[in-house]
Order: structure tokens, then C-alpha cells, then sequence
């Protein structure tokens, strides 16, 4: 169904990153959307990082949505962490580090004894300088991904709609490199300098799972992920550059930069933004580089992430003019109401989101917030999206889950798909009433 107000804009879809619980996040809001007759005209769908699997897997199945969602459910309750450790590359590892440990420690009692700690300087040595050779646990990922999730499925066979936009972070560059059916690309090699070649690369044979296992290799934890030679439109290029690719959310954690961003060919007129972002915990106790540098990530991506809201929610009634619905996990219901209002009263929101809803410059005029509030609620349902509000158990469930790769609870998956239905009704109706006109 083509609205008619709507059927000129193109809608944007963006999935932010977390793991497993950003990925099972965003389903509530993909039931949500589907519910309310949205889904079906989103035009792009932006993904980073735990939102690449929910996208890379709606772009496969989303023409039967039953089979779209069992297929993620079924995603998030097996185990990548598990699968990784029981690999064959991992356990000979272990083995062989065990073996070269235990050697050390009985060389102590031998007249070589002099021999155990240059060895163990060796050893230590070949792991930091050949750690990603070694042990390439994103290649691990990606033939999990594929044998477990997207069956060997490429870039091709992607739906042609929604155009699902997959995003990792290109380190060479500094930006994002983007997978989709079409086209693969970072705009720095695409739209290089004056006097300097254009670069692109064939999507067609690029393996899906490769795409999400980029988009998904967080720092520190996992290997970077490198483009090979036969995914270059000319090989020659391989020679030029060396795209190394991470985390799609150590630049844009939200998903939402490729799509309001000028001149994008992923640009949008109307986007929804879908967080699995929650509140920052406080940590008080740090007791090896480790933990200081994990932290100092965390602190990097949390002032990211505050710096696009400014830029694309906060702001974006003075700049963009893009109509936006920012919902989070870590946001309670009762404060985004009153979040509407305070922008209302600052003159944060779009002129075509005030006449939507029917709000009379009278009654702003002359500070009838409370009428001006009772209106709104009863033209939104308030009261009746608020009954369907995740009970204070099922919100510390949801907000509980950890950003990772670990197979997930049926009680967990249930409160996070709850959390992000409610929020994403709420937020449409409040931000994107053209979308429901």
C-alpha cells in the first residue's frame, strides 16, 4: 500500500549495533513497522554491526516475514562465542600454547632450564606480531555465518527492495565502507581526490556472511576484515590500496549516516532509527590494561553516539529537515512524550509534523501546552500504546542482555522485541505522522 503522501519521499530504515540483542531489538520494530502498513515502503534499509544480521537477513527472507522472523530467532539462540571456541582452529591453538607452556615449566627441572623463558619470549613474540595469522577470528565468524545463517549466500541474492545497506568501518580511510546488492564501496575510493583514479569493487560474488562478519568484527576482540584481490573491478587496485575493514559502529553506531547524509545514493526523506543502545553503566574499578582500554572504547563509541543524536535528532530541525523517529532501549516510555513536548516548546520540530497533527499555532502562541498535550495524546492512543509498555521485570530482562554474540533466552528475546515495539509506535506517531496519514 502507497500512501499518497508518502509515496514521492523515500523512507529510511537504520539498525544500530549491540550483538545478538541488537539484532532480536530490531525485530520488534520490524513487527511494529509491518503493523502499522510502514514496512512494506521503506526504501533503505542502513545496518551496523548486531543490526547487519537483522538486515542482512530481511534482505534474504523479508518477502515471507514468518520465515524472516524464525530465521532470526533461530539466529540468536545459537552461540557464535561457542562456536568459536569450539573450532579447530581455536582448540589447536590452546593445545599447542598448553603444550609449549607445560614444555617451559618442565625445562625448569632440566639442565636446560636456561632455554624455557627465551622460548616463552618467542612464543609471546610471534602472537602479537602475527596475531591475526595466527588466530583470524573473524574468518571464523564469517564460515560460521555462512554455514549456520546465509547458506553461502551473496551480495546478489538480496531482494532487490528494500536495498539493504551493510556497514563496516574502513580504517584505511577513516570511513565507512558500505555492502549492498548493487554496489560495494567506500566514497573516499569511489569519489577520490581531482587527478586520482576512481576505485570500485564487484558486489556480485561477495559473500553476505563476509559483509556481516565486517560489520560486526569489533575492535580488540576480533581480526580485521580484508578485501581480496578478485572482489576488485580492476586487480591492479589491489596493489593501491588496502581496505581493512572493522565494527561498522566505530563510525556510525546508529546506521543513520548513510542516510541523511547529502548526495548519498542511500539519502532518505523520512528515517526511523532503531537503537539497541542503553544506558551506560558507571564503573569505578579498573585493574589492568584491559579493562582501561575496553572502557576507553566504550567512552569513544557512547560520545559518538551523543554526538549523531545532537546532529541527527536534535538538530535536525535546523539543518536536514528530514522528518526522523529515534527510538533506544536504553529511553523510558513516559519520557519520550514529554521529550515531544520540550521540543515543541523550543521549536524543535518540523513545521510539517506540527500541521499533522493538527496542533494550533494559537494555542503555542499563547502556551496551552496542556490542552496541546491532552490532544496529542488522545490523537496517538497514547493510553493504548502505553498498556502494551514491557512491565518493569521484562524492561531489566531486556536491558540486561550484554552486546555480544551469546545465544539468547526465549525471555530475553520476548522483553527486547516488547521494548522496541512500544517505543517504535510511539516515536512513528509522534515524529513521522506523514507516514500514517
Amino acid at each position: 500500500m502507497i500512501r499518497t503522501q508518502t509515496k514521492n519521499l523515500r523512507i529510511g530504515l537504520s539498525l544500530s549495533g549491540g550483538g545478538y540483542r541488537a539484532a532480536i531489538y530490531h525485530l520488534g520494530t520490524f513487527r511494529k513497522l509491518r503493523e502499522m502498513g510502514i514496512l512494506e515502503n521503506v526504501d533503505v534499509i542502513s545496518t551496523i554491526s548486531g543490526g547487519s544480521i537483522t538486515g542482512a537477513c530481511y534482505g534474504l527472507k523479508g518477502d515471507n516475514f514468518e520465515d524472516f522472523e524464525k530465521c532470526l530467532r533461530g539466529i540468536v539462540q545459537k552461540s557464535i562465542i561457542r562456536g568459536i571456541l569450539y573450532s579447530f582452529r581455536f582448540i589447536s591453538i590452546f593445545i599447542f600454547l598448553l603444550s609449549i607452556v607445560i614444555f617451559s615449566i618442565y625445562l625448569l627441572f632440566t639442565r636446560f632450564a636456561w632455554v624455557s623463558t627465551p622460548l616463552l619470549v618467542i612464543v609471546i613474540w610471534s602472537l602479537l606480531i602475527y596475531q591475526f595469522k595466527i588466530f583470524p577470528v573473524s574468518s571464523i565468524i564469517n564460515r560460521l555465518y555462512s554455514k549456520w545463517f546465509f547458506d553461502g549466500k551473496t551480495l546478489k541474492d538480496f531482494n532487490p527492495m528494500p536495498r539493504i545497506a551493510i556497514n563496516a568501518t574502513n580504517l584505511e580511510t577513516g570511513r565507512p565502507f558500505t555492502f549492498s546488492k548493487n554496489k560495494m564501496s567506500d566514497s573516499t575510493y569511489e569519489h577520490p581526490e581531482k587527478g586520482r583514479k576512481s576505485i570500485k569493487f564487484k558486489p556480485d560474488g561477495f559473500p553476505i556472511s563476509l559483509a556481516v562478519a565486517s560489520s560486526t568484527c569489533v575492535p580488540f576482540a576480533f581480526t580485521p576484515i580484508f578485501i581480496d584481490k578478485k572482489y576488485f573491478e580492476d586487480e591492479k587496485d589491489f596493489e593501491t590500496i588496502k581496505p581493512c575493514l572493522v565494527d561498522g559502529g566505530v563510525y556510525d553506531n546508529q546506521g543513520v549516516h548513510k542516510l541523511t547524509q547529502k548526495n548519498s545514493s542511500y539519502e532518505c526523506d523520512v528515517v526511523i532509527v532503531s537503537d539497541a543502545g542503553n544506558i551506560m553503566p558507571k564503573i569505578n574499578s579498573f585493574n589492568n590494561v584491559i579493562q582501561l582500554l575496553m572502557r576507553t572504547s566504550e567512552i569513544f563509541m557512547n560520545r559518538i553516539k551523543n554526538y549523531q543524536m545532537i546532529q541527527h535528532v536534535y538538530e535536525n530541525y535546523r539543518f536536514n529537515k528530514k522528518s526522523i523517529a529515534y527510538q533506544s532501549l536504553g529511553w523510558d516510555f513516559e519520557g519520550c512524550l514529554d521529550g515531544f513536548m520540550d521540543n515543541l516548546k523550543k521549536g524543535a520540530i518540523l513545521e510539517e509534523v506540527i500541521v499533522a497533527h493538527e496542533i494550533s499555532n494559537q494555542d503555542m502562541m499563547n502556551g496551552r501546552w496542556d490542552i496541546i498535550e491532552d490532544k496529542l495524546m488522545r490523537k496517538i492512543n497514547y493510553s493504548g500504546i502505553k498498556m502494551k509498555m514491557p512491565t518493569v521485570e521484562e524492561l531489566k530482562t531486556a536491558r540486561g542482555v550484554s552486546t555480544n554474540l551469546k545465544a539468547l533466552k526465549t525471555s530475553q528475546i520476548n522483553a527486547l522485541v516488547k521494548q522496541a515495539e512500544c517505543l517504535t509506535e510511539l516515536q512513528v506517531k509522534l515524529y513521522c505522522p506523514i507516514l500514517l496519514s
